[in-house]
């Protein structure tokens, strides 16, 4: 079943880990136009080129564009919308997935620290929502599903997180606004929240064997998850299965918040 056949969807953060799993999950399952956005250095420049190769060998029918650049600068996200519309004409799904997180102890955490994550995270997400919705808004059909990226720490703390999480509570209620803001135009909006995830965003932190053992325990499913893991989840919110769903959080994290005792 194509769930998302012939769609235009956009993806910030698509080089690799959750970005690049949602790109070919998409594929999967029919989209036809790819707008993939990526930092833009040489490490992400290879990833994204292999990703393109990926998805246009994969299918006849679609076509891929690439924006490189720094997801907090707006000016990236008029980019990203720019050359969306002159390649395909309209953007039909936006997964607003680009985040880092630099782990840090709090009370000795730079100024520089907490400022650049929320730049990238909630900054860059606003951006970009913002120049997707606008696209959306005017095009014939006028409408779209717009995707955040959470996360479980927009839901409970961290001790070397204190920058992060209050960054990805904002992207769960960027959404929920953004579905009362947009809903009048066609326009869905909803976050979706991973759970621990093995991404190179957490790779360092996960190399403690005994803290990853620890979260694998208190996961219910007895596994960290895997990018393809939220892209399955980030597709259904896409598709029309999902048509009277917005404003919504649907956390996706094996069953660890469930599990306190």
């Amino acid at each position: 079943m194509a769930l998302v056949q012939d769609k235009i969807v956009v993806i910030t953060g698509a080089s690799r880990g959750i970005g690049r799993s949602c790109a070919q999950e998409f594929a999967k399952h029919g989209a036809t136009g790819f707008l993939l956005h990526y930092y833009g250095d040489a490490v992400t420049e290879a990833e994204i080129q292999s990703l393109k190769q990926e998805i246009i060998s994969g299918g006849s029918q679609r076509k891929v564009e690439v924006v490189p650049g720094d997801i907090a600068d707006p000016e990236t996200s008029s980019k990203i919308v720019t050359k969306a519309v002159e390649a395909f004409g309209r953007i039909d799904v936006l997964v607003s997935n680009a985040g880092i997180c630099p782990f840090a102890e709090f009370l000795t955490m730079p100024h520089a620290t907490w400022e650049r994550t929320r730049q990238v995270n909630l900054d860059g997400s606003f951006y970009v929502t913002q120049a997707v919705a606008n696209q959306m808004k005017v095009q014939t059909p006028q409408g779209g599903a717009i995707i955040g990226v959470s996360s479980i720490s927009a839901l409970v703390g961290g001790e070397f997180q204190v920058h992060y999480t209050p960054t990805k509570a904002g992207i769960l209620s960027l959404m929920q606004s953004c579905a009362v803001a947009l809903g009048k135009y066609g326009i869905r909006a909803n976050a979706v929240l991973p759970g621990t995830i093995a991404t190179d965003i957490n790779k360092e932190d996960l190399s403690d064997t005994v803290k990853r053992e620890g979260m694998i325990a208190r996961t219910c499913l007895g596994r960290l998850g895997q990018p393809d893991d939220i892209a399955g989840p980030v597709v259904f919110l896409a598709s029309d299965l999902a048509k009277y769903i917005t404003g919504s959080s649907l956390l996706v994290d094996g069953g660890l918040f469930v599990n306190l005792q």
